[in-house]
This record gives structure tokens, sequence and C-alpha cells, in this order.
């Protein structure tokens, strides 16, 4: 069996918060596969000022491009409607009905993960993987969270690492505002940016 796992979002765009994530739980898990899956439109928040899905899926590609276990999907850019997961997990376990499908996702997602639609399924079909912060208020609500999660047969991977405060909402701001984002973002990124004229 394999392990492959799912690092899903808007990735408005990606930056080094969204690579040092992933890059840290690969460190720490060992997947025979990553794929990375930009929303199309997310069903918890409002996506604001949200580019193009080609745009998006080419500057995933070019974040991991040098990462031979990464692969990027378009697989949820091109379904219509909101971009549930339990519809992606149903697509990936027909895809991979003998493997593994890791959920990777930040803790403030875990901390709602009840609340997400048909979120019982969704257990049964992926093993979830969350980063917790080093807040320990956090770390507390994380664990509690996660053994109900467990309760209900679910499998919760809590994984510690080093925070990295940044949103891709405070990206698009200084984008905006033509501010150097260069230590923000993937140099690639950064070109290809400004190549597009994106976020102006």
């Amino acid at each position: 069996m394999r392990k492959i796992g799912l690092f899903g979002g808007t990735f408005n765009p990606i930056h080094n918060g969204h690579v040092r994530l992933l890059n840290s739980v690969m460190e720490k898990i060992e997947f025979d596969e990553v794929i990375v899956m930009p929303s199309k439109i997310p069903p918890h928040k409002v996506a604001q000022n949200l580019v193009s899905g080609k745009d998006r899926s080419e500057m995933c590609r070019l974040a991991f491009e040098d990462n031979k276990k990464v692969t990027v999907s378009d697989y949820e850019l091109k379904r219509r409607g909101k971009s549930y997961s339990v519809y992606t997990l149903r697509h990936l376990n027909k895809l991979y009905p003998e493997d593994r499908i890791y959920f990777i996702m930040g803790s403030d997602m875990l901390l709602c993960f009840d609340k997400w639609y048909r979120y019982e399924e969704l257990l049964e079909r992926t093993s979830l993987v969350c980063i917790s912060r080093d807040d320990e208020d956090t770390k507390e609500k994380l664990t509690a969270c996660a053994e109900a999660l467990r309760e209900k047969g679910g499998e919760v991977i809590l994984l510690d690492t080093e925070p990295y405060e940044l949103s891709s909402t405070e990206v698009r701001e200084r984008l905006q505002k033509s501010l150097d984002c260069s230590c923000y973002l993937p140099q690639k990124i950064v070109q290809y940016i400004c190549g597009k004229n994106l976020y102006k």
C-alpha cells in the first residue's frame, strides 16, 4: 500500500508558507507521491481577488517543479460547483484503490472539520495530517478535536512544526501596493506574477 499525500487549497497565490508546510510534512511522513490540488471555489470561505485556475495551477507547478514526488492536479478546477473535499476523495479512492490517501491541512481546518460537508465519510476515505502550532492553547484544542474524530473511527496525525505566519491575503495586499514580496514567495512565482501582471 502506497502513501499518497493530498495538499489542497486556493493557493491565491501559493507562497513560502505553503511550500515550507508541505516540505515539513514530507520530512516527517515518507510519502510515495504528493498531489497538490488548487480548488476552484472553496466552500468554506469567500475567495478575494481570485486569479484564474490556470494561473494558480501553473504557480503551484513552478513552486514544486524540483520535487519529483509532487504532482499538481487540476481535478477540482475542472469540476463544476464548489470544491467539496468528499468528491475529490471519492475520485482519488477510485484512482488509487489499493493506496491510502493522507489529507494535509492546517490547524484551523482541523478545528472546524466536523462542520465540513459529509465529514464522517471523509474520515472513512482518508487519514488527516494536521500541522499544529506552538501555541499551547491551540495544541490542547487540537488534541481534543483529534480525539473526538478518532472516536468516530478516523485516523488523525498531529505533527509539530515551526509555524510560518503568512497568509495569501497579506501577500496579495503587498502585491497590490507594488511592495517587495521576494521574501514571501518563491522567486519563480514572483517572476510569474510580474510577467502576468497579476493581483494589480
